[in-house]
């Protein structure tokens, strides 16, 4: 699967179903099988954690932030999601545009998100000018594995999942607006790892970097998500 909410609402893992995610209005919800342990970037709760799902809110262009995260509890009670176990994104990007791609590896499944926008498309390293105030992120990640990955592997996971999205914006030759050179990311982008940890998988993923058969594949698929999703950011 690729771009399914572009003609449905729902979307449940080919390789394993009990990763759903649901698209209703501003919200593209991913629902967990079970608990899930979580490493992040998100703005709630960020850093490790054991999520039971995880909330990509879409807010209006002039978003102002003020607290970002009593908005997102807020959010939360809404639609029943408990606060404390719910990762939390935001991002202006279309959700109808998310990407959604799958593999199932060597001793690991994986499902990759992707929702992506680049108004603030930005190179790491160029002097700019900076706020300290928050701002919705226009990429957002999503990595769910099922597999035993320890934590610096899934810190390491993060890391490729990085490379690939920039190597992504470098074939789509999206660049910076105010330099015009080739963009590394957003400037608000927002990783999540969510691993199963089921002991049924057997030792754990030590590494995630390209030449693992896990690095390699979560590469591959942030690639292809970050792709598509920044590719058709101008369809309808």
């Amino acid at each position: 699967m690729t771009q399914p909410f572009r003609a449905g609402r729902e979307y449940r893992s080919s390789i394993w179903p009990g990763i759903r995610f649901s698209l209703n209005g501003d919200v593209l919800r991913t629902t967990f099988p079970e608990p899930l342990s979580a490493l992040s970037s998100a703005i709630m709760p960020g850093g490790f954690s054991i999520a039971d799902g995880l909330l990509n809110w879409k807010v209006p262009l002039d978003y102002g932030g003020g607290d970002p995260v009593k908005h997102m509890r807020e959010k939360c009670a809404t639609l029943g999601a408990d606060p404390r176990r719910t990762i939390g994104f935001m991002t202006a990007a279309k959700l109808t545009h998310a990407s959604i791609q799958e593999t199932d590896g060597d001793r690991f499944r994986l499902v990759c998100c992707a929702t992506a926008g680049t108004r603030n498309a930005a190179r790491a390293g160029d002097s700019r000018k900076t706020y300290s105030a928050y701002a919705p992120g226009t990429i957002n990640i999503s990595l769910f594995i099922d597999g035993k990955v320890t934590e610096s592997a899934m810190v390491g996971a993060i890391v490729t999942a990085t490379e690939a999205k920039s190597a992504a914006l470098q074939e789509l030759g999206i660049a910076e607006r105010e330099t015009g050179r080739i963009a590394t990311g957003t400037t608000t982008d927002a990783v999540a790892v969510c691993v199963s940890q089921r002991p049924s998988w057997g030792e754990p993923h030590a590494y995630a970097g390209g030449a693992t058969t896990i690095g390699c594949s979560i590469g591959e698929a942030v690639f292809r998500a970050v792709r598509e999703a920044v590719r058709t950011q101008g369809e309808p």
